[in-house]
């Protein structure tokens, strides 16, 4: 029987070091796959709300203005914020396994409902609801792929999970594309097919998750180190009946005091007092990132329709590049995170990022660029600022302890998207509604400046993470002795 260890009792635990040393296997796969899945499914509905924006204003059933386009995208925002929060503490309490189902439910009840919308307040509400799904997921799945994939490639999977959400904005904007033409289907039923079935795929995440075990890492530090290490003993031996003997640990074991559940009052002590600097860092990411992504991407459609002349029903070929472009950057830019390093890596794509927005938005304003042009330089944009945006994610899980990752991811996410997405799409909305294309070129200049402002903080904070175990870069709360620190390398 596996013994729960007592609280208060100090024990040792080689979990850390076992999980670091393995080699990729198709157990990592799972892992990607079956939790980086939220972040495609999220994509492809996100990139049909963007896309459909303009039928949605159409929608007689709705007939939103332009402002409420942008007010239902906050609304998803502010969902997320609430339940990142929410479902964030509780993935530090009740561990990573259980929110992933809790989470996804919720978000495949809400997508589904949204179809069935009969009002703006009604729809508002859905899409709250869904975003509360999709934040809670953020928290627990990033943990989890940190938790759980070895140190040397935790930067390049975790910003190529993140980005996966563009992977499934392409399949969404070629949605659209079927959806919204007449031709194939009424585009009233069309936005509203387009939420059911999205919300429906959501059924593949809970069977591939049924296969994912808990995180070893939160097992040990809850009292469960004879069942952490006995998951960690059935990988290695599946592992291992593939690839051969394992390497050994390339450092020590981990001594750990069992302690209670994380206060809020220790998670306040940590951000603000003993982790300052790493909280305004992971603040300035997040909020910076947020705005420049929601405030672009939720009225993407509006400016294309409104400046451009562009049909509703075609505006997801213009979507399609902007997605690919957002898909490859963290996948071609990803492994240098791992090699080059994070400072430098996350420094340079937020301020590439912010240049170019800043030159597009002029271009913009002098009415320079056609929509394939505009969407051409968008589309190079955001192949920096994508893996930007995915690194502040990775940022804030490294940055904190172990006890209280989910909460800090939860948080900074709950931070940045109140500060930066919620206000973005909102502006945005109000500022294509003038139809003055001055208005919206002094958005892009903030977009730019807050981009620049990240890097700049990046350069002046940041803190090597890169091929270091997470012990090493953040030590447990759970840690014995500023002794054992020195051994977890």
């Amino acid at each position: 029987m596996e013994r729960q260890v007592a609280e208060g009792e100090v024990f040792e635990t080689d979990v850390p070091a076992r999980l670091d040393r393995l080699p990729w296997d198709r157990f990592h796969w799972l892992i990607v796959i079956a939790l980086g899945i939220t972040w495609t499914l999220d994509g492809l509905e996100v990139t049909l709300v963007g896309s459909l924006a303009a039928a949605i204003h159409e929608s007689p059933s709705l007939a939103l203005s332009e402002t409420q386009v942008g007010l239902s995208a906050s609304a998803y925002l502010i969902g997320a914020v609430l339940g990142a929060v929410g479902f964030g503490w509780l993935t530090d309490r009740w561990g990573r396994r259980k929110l992933f189902f809790i989470t996804v439910g919720l978000y495949l009840a809400a997508s589904i409902a949204t179809g069935f919308s009969w009002d703006f307040w009604s729809f508002a509400l859905f899409r709250a609801l869904t975003g509360a799904g999709i934040g809670g997921e953020y928290a627990a799945v990033n943990s989890a792929i940190q938790e759980m994939i070895p140190a040397r490639k935790r930067g390049t999977v975790d910003l190529a999970v993140n980005g996966t959400f563009w992977a499934g904005a392409a399949l969404g904007a070629l949605s659209a594309l079927v959806v919204l033409d007449p031709a194939v289907v009424d585009p009233e039923i069309g936005w509203r097919a387009a939420f059911i079935v999205g919300g429906a795929l959501a059924f593949v995440i809970m069977l591939l998750r049924k296969w994912v075990p808990e995180s070893p890492r939160w097992l040990m530090t809850h009292g469960h180190a004879d069942k952490a290490s006995r998951i960690v003993r059935e990988i290695e031996d599946g592992v291992a009946s593939r690839h051969g003997p394992l390497p050994p640990p390339q450092y020590g074991p981990v001594r750990l005091r069992r302690r209670g559940h994380t206060s809020l009052r220790d998670v306040v002590h940590i951000m603000l007092q003993r982790q300052r600097q790493r909280t305004v860092l992971g603040v300035t990411l997040m909020a910076c990132q947020a705005f420049c992504y929601n405030a672009i991407f939720f009225t993407y459609a509006l400016v294309l329709t409104k400046f451009y002349g562009i049909a509703s029903h075609e505006v997801g070929w213009y979507i399609l590049p902007f997605a690919l472009g957002n898909l490859m950057g963290p996948l071609l830019l990803g492994p240098l995170f791992d090699s080059i390093g994070r400072r430098v890596m996350i420094t340079l794509t937020y301020a590439v990022a912010g240049i170019l927005m800043a030159l597009s938005g002029y271009a913009f304003q002098q009415g320079w660029l056609s929509a394939w042009e505009q969407t051409l330089a968008w589309t190079v944009i955001f192949f920096f600022a994508s893996p930007a945006a995915s690194a502040a994610y990775l940022t804030v899980g490294e940055a904190f302890p172990l006890e209280m990752r989910a909460i800090a991811i939860a948080l900074f996410y709950a931070f940045g998207t109140a500060i930066g997405g919620v206000a973005g799409p909102t502006l945005f909305g109000w500022l294509i509604e003038s139809g003055e294309r001055g208005d919206i070129f002094w958005g892009f200049m903030l977009a730019a400046v807050l981009m620049l402002v990240a890097a700049a903080t990046e350069w002046r904070l940041g803190f090597a993470a890169e091929k270091k175990p997470l012990e090493d870069v953040s030590a447990p709360l759970s840690l014995h002795s500023e002794e054992d620190s020195a051994s977890v390398r």
